[in-house]
């Protein structure tokens, strides 16, 4: 790890890109993820770094080290959702670059980035290709897929990153360790539901984003390495208890239409396979109370549901297109839709993905 940054950024009075730095008992991790940052080719940012009131002395002296990050230090622990939120309503910049403290840049990513916005106007939040930093040849999300039954997963996870053709293409939705947002789009839907804390906040804000006519690209070329799960860990009881609530969540609240009707008994009959996947891994307290508390928060759900689709500004098929309809893939994460799409595109059967890239939604921003 390098003792200081190489470049500063040229900060505009008003920089194109405001970099949002999530931290919460980062010690181990934030030197190396400001660092990737302070390395970008691209300059035109600012930095602000949220600490989500740590007790590991993680953000001492960093405005010692690095004089132009700015550092909002909170007296409680807000969580990933309402931490982030505060970020976007603080930056000042167009565009709202979030990453994890654990998330690495390479050099090109900032740049890569803006190349897109600038080269596809009519998208209005991006997906980095970030890889598993600890086995940085292995994929571990580029973009988000959303099946119909609710249930979301990293596109290409494990995926060997030199073997791959990984095209700049349309996705559901962008993870949010490691994404960028028009700031106006984001805090004009409200940002991520706070009610979720973390996990599974990253789709249900791009769901939302789409039901405005918001669109998500990943660039490939905007490649992060992420160390993950660094706070909570992989599987843990926490990770099954929030995802596994917030799933139910945003389903009922985003799912437009008649297609919240059609797929509502695939949705409860996954909650119900999921209920006993977890139990006898013996999750069973995180999994039953992540089902009952979820439940107990449908009122609020359906009274946000009212208000969201009252708003929506698409139609459901344009939804419909943008997701995963293969029943069984939830049950595999998807990789047998995902080793079908590679042979697709190996073969050059791919058609669409020109037009959807070129597609101008008259209500795009």
């Amino acid at each position: 790890m390098t003792s200081s940054h190489d470049r500063h950024p040229t900060v505009a009075t008003t920089p194109l890109i405001s970099i949002i730095v999530l931290n919460w008992n980062g010690e181990k991790y934030l030197p190396f993820c400001l660092d990737a940052i302070a390395k970008q080719t691209f300059t035109d940012y600012e930095v602000i770094v949220i600490d989500n009131a740590s007790n590991d002395h993680s953000v001492d002296n960093i405005e010692q080290r690095w004089p132009s990050f700015q550092v909002i230090r909170l007296e409680e622990n807000l969580g990933f959702a309402a931490a982030n939120n505060l970020g976007a309503r603080t930056a000042r910049g167009n565009w709202v670059a979030l990453l994890n403290n654990d998330a690495y840049p390479r050099p090109e990513w900032l740049e890569n980035m803006v190349k897109a916005i600038q080269n596809y106007p009519m998208f209005s939040f991006f997906a980095s290709c970030i890889l598993q930093a600890n086995n940085p040849h292995l994929i571990e999300s580029a973009g988000d897929i959303y099946n119909v039954s609710g249930l979301a997963w990293p596109r290409s996870r494990n995926a060997e990153y030199d073997k791959i053709q990984l095209d700049t293409d349309e996705v559901f939705s962008a993870c949010a360790a490691a994404a960028l947002y028009k700031r106006e789009a984001f805090l004009q839907v409200g940002g991520f539901n706070e009610k979720f804390s973390s996990h599974h906040e990253d789709v249900d804000l791009g769901f939302r984003l789409r039901l405005q006519g918001y669109r998500c690209l990943l660039v490939p070329e905007a490649v992060v390495l992420h160390v993950g799960s660094a706070s909570y860990g992989a599987q843990s009881d926490r990770v099954v208890y929030q995802v596994n609530r917030n799933l139910v969540w945003s389903f009922v609240a985003n799912m437009p239409g008649w297609l919240f009707w059609k797929y509502l008994p695939v949705h409860i009959l996954s909650n119900l396979v999921f209920l006993f996947y977890y139990t006898f891994r013996n999750q069973a307290r995180a999994i039953w109370q992540a089902k009952l508390d979820a439940i107990r928060g449908l009122p609020a759900t359906i009274r946000e549901r009212k208000l969201i689709q009252k708003n929506r500004k698409v139609e459901s098929n344009e939804i419909s297109q943008a997701m995963d309809h293969n029943w069984l893939n939830p049950y595999t994460l998807g990789n047998n839709a995902e080793k079908i799409r590679r042979l697709g595109r190996a073969l050059g059967l791919d058609p669409k993905r020109e037009a959807r890239l070129n597609h101008q939604d008259e209500r795009q921003r």
